[in-house]
């Protein structure tokens, strides 16, 4: 089975490219439009960035990017660029699969641990709901 990779169109590349930071001190940076496109393909596939496919660099490169660009907001203006529109902030989506606690998070067994003698049991108030 062939890997689907995603790229960049020219098109979407042209409106990125004056985007992106120039001038910036440090090592120079490798080819921008294979490391986009391979964020942009981690984020479609929701896979770890350790499974970034090789033909993007390495997985290391393309997440520190990612990371350090958005830290610095410049992600919102290139996804605004490529869909035409800002980026979608009021939703969310919470996958209770992985809301997990452990089974001793509620206490152990259900109920209290000390049970009132019968003899003060029943001259108790009842409860105030019924």
């Amino acid at each position: 089975m062939a890997k689907q990779l995603y790229w960049l169109s020219d098109e979407e590349w042209a409106r990125l490219e004056p985007l992106l930071p120039r001038g910036r001190r440090g090592a120079h940076r490798v080819d921008d439009h294979r490391v986009i496109s391979g964020i942009l393909h981690m984020l479609r596939s929701g896979a770890r960035w350790r499974d970034c496919p090789a033909e993007y660099g390495p997985y290391t490169t393309v997440y520190n990017r990612f990371n350090r660009w958005s830290r610095q907001g410049i992600w919102l203006g290139m996804f605004e660029a490529i869909t035409g529109r800002t980026a979608v902030i009021g939703t969310a989506s919470i996958d209770g699969s992985h809301v997990k606690a452990h089974r001793s998070a509620a206490g152990g067994k259900g109920g209290t641990s000390s049970k009132p003698s019968d003899a003060r049991g029943a001259v108790a108030r009842p409860p105030s709901t019924r």
